[in-house]
């Protein structure tokens, strides 16, 4: 019987592995399409990388052809090790290195293949081994479990509400740019004042401002809130 080649785990694969357990995150299942969206790939390249993760014994993922990807115990494990570096990296030089919450995405992305576990310790051990990367995003333990989290979306909460702000997209630093001016991070307290008709923007009190602030609902769809209590503070 012959066997299907075997990817090894490349940059790429960490990279597959780490898109599908973010987008599962946002909504279930990942689709080639959300994946090759994320990835900036060709859907038929991705098609066909998937059926590789599929085929591996033991497998990285499960893949259907309409029905998209989901990690494998073992897949799940591999990501959230690379999450781990990720966040760990981005915290690191944030915190140490005196990098803006906007530029430490994309650094990370490249270092994040590169270092050792023991480098990762040794980066755990320096900052205190914390729970939370610049923008709010839980740091996988290294047991590969994640912090427990009681958050929800920012179009979920009630009007009159309080909550904190727990963390927000990473995705554009132009975004992280505008949070920064309107003081919009991890850590901060906002209560809920009025949410405009016809999809108009939430009005919020930051902190107890006297001035309230507009969110527009695709701005909100970028932030999540904590709304039974303080989280750590990254």
């Amino acid at each position: 019987m012959t066997t299907a080649p075997q990817p090894t785990v490349t940059e790429a694969v960490d990279d597959y592995l780490k898109a599908i357990f973010e987008l599962a995150e946002e909504g279930g299942r990942a689709s080639t399409a959300s994946i090759a969206r994320k990835l900036e790939i060709a859907p038929a390249s991705v098609t066909g990388m998937l059926r590789k993760l599929a085929e591996q014994d033991p497998p990285w993922i499960a893949y259907e052809k309409h029905r998209g990807a989901v990690l494998t115990d073992r897949g799940r494990q591999r990501a959230l090790e690379i999450i781990r570096h990720h966040r760990l990296i981005e915290s690191y030089l944030h915190h140490t290195l005196g990098y803006s919450w906007d530029e430490v995405h994309d650094e990370a992305e490249k270092l994040e293949h590169a270092i050792s576990e023991q480098f990762e310790e040794r980066i755990a051990e320096a900052l205190g081994d914390p729970q939370s990367d610049p923008h709010g995003h839980p740091i996988p333990r290294k047991d590969g479990s994640m912090p427990e989290r009681n958050e929800i979306g920012m179009l979920e909460l009630e009007v009159g509400a309080g909550a904190l702000i727990s963390r927000v997209s990473d995705r554009d630093p132009e975004l992280l740019r505008y949070f920064s001016r309107l003081g919009v991070r991890p850590g901060v307290r906002l209560e809920l004042v009025e949410r405009s008709p016809f999809d108009g923007p939430l009005l919020v009190r930051l902190d107890g401002a006297t001035e309230l602030t507009a969110l527009g609902n695709k701005i909100c769809r970028e932030i999540h809130v904590s709304p039974d209590g303080p989280t750590e503070e990254p």
